[in-house]
């Protein structure tokens, strides 16, 4: 993970403690903020396990992608942070063997909330796959309800 030296410690304990992208392939290329605002990268290989009956990645893959971007550059500035909701729209498929490249930059902060935009784009040819929009809101202590 290659990272600024304003972001935190808990943004990369954070991944590092993050057992689905792991499992899933998910590899954080980097994170970091520029003028206070959280930037990530994150990438994926699409195996065949990850297709839908359509033979084309499924959704959930892509969105799982563009999520852990968002949770990187939400976090990044240091306050632990929790998504509160995200929209996703998909505008072409993935196939098995590509390798898809997820940008998350940090549109806005205020207050507990934030707003972060995500690309999700296919590698070597730069097809835009998805983009999703992630609303984050700080969170001051571990919630009581397990």
């Amino acid at each position: 993970m290659s990272n600024s030296p304003e972001t935190g410690p808990h943004v990369h304990r954070m991944w590092a403690q993050d057992r689905a992208s792991a499992r899933m392939g998910i590899d954080c290329l980097e994170v970091t903020l520029r003028d206070g605002l959280g930037l990530a990268r994150t990438r994926m290989r699409v195996t065949e396990e990850m297709a839908n009956g359509h033979g084309i990645c499924h959704g959930g893959y892509v969105f799982a992608l563009a999520d852990s971007a968002f949770a990187l550059a939400c976090n990044a500035g240091g306050r632990p942070t929790v998504a509160a909701g995200a929209d996703i729209e998909f505008i072409a498929p993935a196939h098995a063997g590509d390798v898809l490249l997820a940008e998350a930059r940090e549109r806005a902060s205020y207050g507990r909330s934030g707003l972060t935009d995500v690309r999700v784009v296919r590698v070597g040819d730069h097809t835009l796959v998805a983009e999703l929009r992630g609303r984050s809101r700080a969170v001051t202590g571990r919630s009581q309800n397990r």
